[in-house]
């Protein structure tokens, strides 16, 4: 098996930014950026957590804590292809 590596999980969610029209970053001079995905880092894991409002407030739309980065890269590819079959099946 592969390493996930932290530039893979930055790609993964800067992939989810792009197709959610969010922003890529989630602070711009010092104000946070709701609606960025971004990644957290803690207890020797990584979660996906979203930024809810402008005062920096998130959460973690996996509903999951820190996981290893192969776990978050499932997870996040899962919620991924999730989004795209909606947007198919409501353009359908």
């Amino acid at each position: 098996m592969n390493r996930v590596t932290e530039k893979q999980l930055q790609a993964i969610c800067d992939r989810l930014n792009r197709i959610t029209n969010s922003p890529m970053s989630p602070y711009v001079d010092g104000k946070a950026q709701p609606g960025n995905y971004h990644l957290s880092h803690a207890y020797g894991g990584v979660c996906l957590h979203r930024m809810g409002n402008e005062n920096g407030g998130v959460s973690s739309p996996l509903s999951i804590g820190h996981v290893p980065k192969r776990e978050l890269a499932a997870l996040m590819y899962a919620y991924i292809s999730g989004i795209e079959t909606q947007r198919e099946e409501v353009a359908a």
